[in-house]
């Protein structure tokens, strides 16, 4: 196998049912998946034993407690049975070519870092239905898409590359190696955001790690839900403390360090 994808889910199960029908038309198919599920949901458990998985599949589950992401990622690290490692959130639906680009052009010290856009209600509700879409002529004038720009593949982004500033958590890839040398996601952070992506760039970087942009390359589209957002402050004081003290080794990570 040629790459690990790990989803990160709770609870939508008809959102998982339409990642892996995409997962069903990608161009390349030599990847195993780890669903990495923060909580114990019975009808999820349920529906993933009765799905007809093509690919070599893990169900990692843990008691919910809360938010403790980063603590079920670092269990699919480790459960992970290659090198090269593809996250995405249980809400994102790939295009077809999203996995043979993550998997193009994996390399050690590198970071791959896609974007993508947010759907409109009625459109992820279609969707949702299984309905086949023509994205080019729809998507830019239907009211309610955010970042239509990052919906289309285009083959010249391999030449000219629209560059990414930082890793958005639901569309990145990087080294199995590289995670496990800074002891992977620190699961001191107790809420959504920073943790899993932000705050993995900056360790990353900080062990000599590039981002390298798949813009328009892996393209991604985020199904619509009410987003619920806290106050994150928390979890930006205590990366800034992290950064400050240049604590690029976690200590609350794969490894249970002093």
């Amino acid at each position: 196998m040629k790459a690990t994808l790990i989803i990160s889910v709770y609870k939508n199960i008809i959102a998982l049912k339409a990642i892996l029908e995409s997962l069903e038309r990608q161009t390349e198919q030599d990847f195993e998946v780890i669903i990495s599920e923060d909580g114990q949901n019975e009808e999820m458990t349920a529906f993933v034993q009765s799905y007809p998985f093509r690919w070599p599949m893990q169900h990692l589950t843990q008691e919910d407690k809360g938010w403790r992401k980063e603590l079920i990622l670092n269990k699919s690290v480790m459960a992970a049975h290659t090198d090269w490692l593809v996250f995405i959130d249980g809400d994102c639906v790939l295009h077809p070519r999203f996995m043979e680009y993550h998997i193009r052009y994996q390399q050690r010290g590198v970071m791959l870092a896609g974007k993508r856009i947010k759907l409109s209600p009625e459109l992820s509700d279609r969707f949702l239905k299984g309905e086949k879409i023509n994205f080019w002529p729809y998507l830019f004038w239907h009211r309610g898409c955010r970042f239509v720009e990052e919906a289309f593949f285009c083959q010249w982004a391999e030449r000219f590359r629209r560059p990414v500033k930082h890793l958005v958590g639901s569309n990145m890839s990087m080294s199995r190696q590289d995670l496990i040398a800074i002891n992977g996601f620190d699961e001191n952070y107790k809420l959504p955001a920073t943790g899993e992506d932000y705050d993995i760039e900056w360790r990353l970087q900080a062990i000599g790690c590039k981002i390298v942009s798949l813009r328009n390359l892996a393209v991604q589209y985020h199904l619509y839900h009410k987003e619920n957002w806290q106050d994150h402050d928390e979890n930006s004081i205590y990366c800034q403390q992290m950064q400050e003290q240049n604590q690029y080794i976690c200590k609350n990570g794969i490894r249970k360090l002093q």
